[in-house]
């Protein structure tokens, strides 16, 4: 939508999100600010003023349009890596509290958890803890790692 009168930009917006849509609001100027605010996604343009700035959820550093298809991009290839990265802390707490908190004791109560375990559970099935911080430490790597694939994304 286009030509749309500043006071009646804000309008327009919420007229489109009652009747369900996505919208998503493009603007740099100080009349955009209540549209950006309002809308589903909120895109200033770097040269604009401050207040459409401050309203945006997304700011173009520059003037060019050209970049909205890139800020998607990323924001998925964000979304992903968060994803994949709860999953990671997931699994490795999952695994890994419970050992801690003694799900194996039953099994080993008496100290006879087999020798080539000892390093790991110890004689009577508790997580040891040395191997649970290492745990974390590698949990925590593998996090930053798994982040760090975003910086060599192709745009």
């Amino acid at each position: 939508m286009s030509e749309v009168l500043p006071g009646d930009k804000a309008n327009e917006v919420e007229k489109l999100k009652a009747k369900g849509q996505f919208v998503a609001m493009i603007g740099d100027g100080i009349n955009d600010s209540p549209a950006l605010a309002q809308a589903d996604i909120g895109v200033a343009i770097g040269t604009g003023s401050d207040i459409a700035l401050d309203s945006a959820d997304i700011v173009l550093m520059d003037s060019h349009l050209s970049g909205i298809p890139k800020v998607l991009k990323i924001s998925g290839a964000t979304i992903k890596t968060i994803k994949q990265n709860l999953f990671w802390a997931f699994f490795y707490n999952a695994a890994l509290i419970p050992i801690a908190a003694g799900i194996l004791y039953p099994l080993f109560k008496t100290g006879n958890a087999p020798d080539y375990l000892h390093l790991f559970i110890g004689e009577f099935g508790f997580l040891n803890p040395m191997v649970a911080a290492m745990a974390m430490a590698v949990s925590s790597v593998t996090v930053v790692t798994n982040s760090l694939r975003l910086q060599k994304r192709d745009l």
